[in-house]
């Protein structure tokens, strides 16, 4: 297994197939939000927020990338020329020069699809974990303000269809586990004192439910998206298992990961209070 992220049959036709998503379907060609582009395969930063702008061409537009961060090649129809992430090789768009949209004279044309949007100004590639220990509001409310932790986001997990909605989860035929995806600084924290946390907020000992909420799409488990993640998972639920707790996590290998709707993002945040669910005890050293 790689460290690449899973990606979607949607995502595989642009990124590895180097298709096109549709002109203006894009999520990100309207956006105006200060932070950083990466790449949606391996997370490498590609373009920032400062150097967007708006083309009318139908998708994302940049008139700069970060430095050493694209590659450039001819395109198979020898006419234009592709772009690529330099880290490792998805196919992001292509690049155009002399048409004076701005004063750098360039626009690189990128599907929406191969990027990653972060609201954060960052250079160096993050690390990204995906949790699962209940309703997903609690787990990203202790989460997201811990230092080092640069995003998180409320989503489904490891289910059998694409795009599944909140009332396809509830329904208990897609498969999906409530889960937050973390993007962290591997410099500023490490993914072991996220796992620790992870343990630590929740009641691991319990099957398909946490607290009042039952069903599989509650399940305690750890979407692990590389060797060394999966290994350091297992460990901490064998040093549980010495401290007696009958751990009832799983650990297993990651799938596509769906954002949730808008409503479920940060939820606590925008309503305040406290998760229902969800409480901090100390366990680790």
């Amino acid at each position: 297994m790689n460290d690449f992220n899973p990606l979607s049959q949607e995502e595989q036709k642009v990124i590895l197939q180097k298709g096109t998503e549709l002109p203006y379907s894009g999520e990100y060609i309207n956006n105006v939000q200060e932070g950083t582009y990466l790449c949606k395969q391996c997370n490498k930063p590609l373009f920032s927020s400062v150097d967007k702008f708006e083309s009318n061409c139908g998708w994302s537009s940049f008139d700069d990338e970060i430095k050493g961060a694209v590659i450039r090649k001819t395109d198979a129809d020898g006419k234009r020329t592709e772009i690529t992430c330099a880290n490792c090789g998805a196919h992001l768009g292509h690049v155009f020069e002399g048409e004076e949209f701005t004063n750098k004279n360039i626009r690189h044309c990128v599907n929406s699809i191969s990027l990653h949007f972060l609201t954060s100004v960052i250079d160096t590639i993050p690390e990204r974990a995906i949790f699962a220990g209940g309703c997903f509001w609690g787990v990203e409310y202790y989460f997201k303000n811990i230092p080092g932790v640069i995003s998180t986001t409320a989503g489904y997990v490891n289910g059998k269809t694409d795009n599944p909605t909140y009332e396809d989860v509830c329904s208990h035929i897609t498969g999906h586990a409530e889960a937050v995806e973390v993007f962290f600084d591997p410099k500023l924290i490490s993914f072991e004192k996220l796992a620790k946390l992870f343990f630590e907020i929740h009641d691991f000992t319990q099957i398909n439910r946490q607290g009042p909420d039952v069903g599989d799409q509650y399940r305690s488990a750890v979407f692990y998206l590389s060797e060394y993640q999966k290994q350091i998972a297992k460990s901490l639920i064998n040093l549980l298992s010495k401290k007696g707790y009958k751990v009832a996590t799983e650990v297993i290998p990651a799938k596509v990961f769906w954002k949730a709707e808008i409503y479920h993002q940060k939820y606590y945040e925008k309503k305040g209070g406290m998760p229902y669910c969800h409480s901090q005890k100390k366990i680790f050293d």
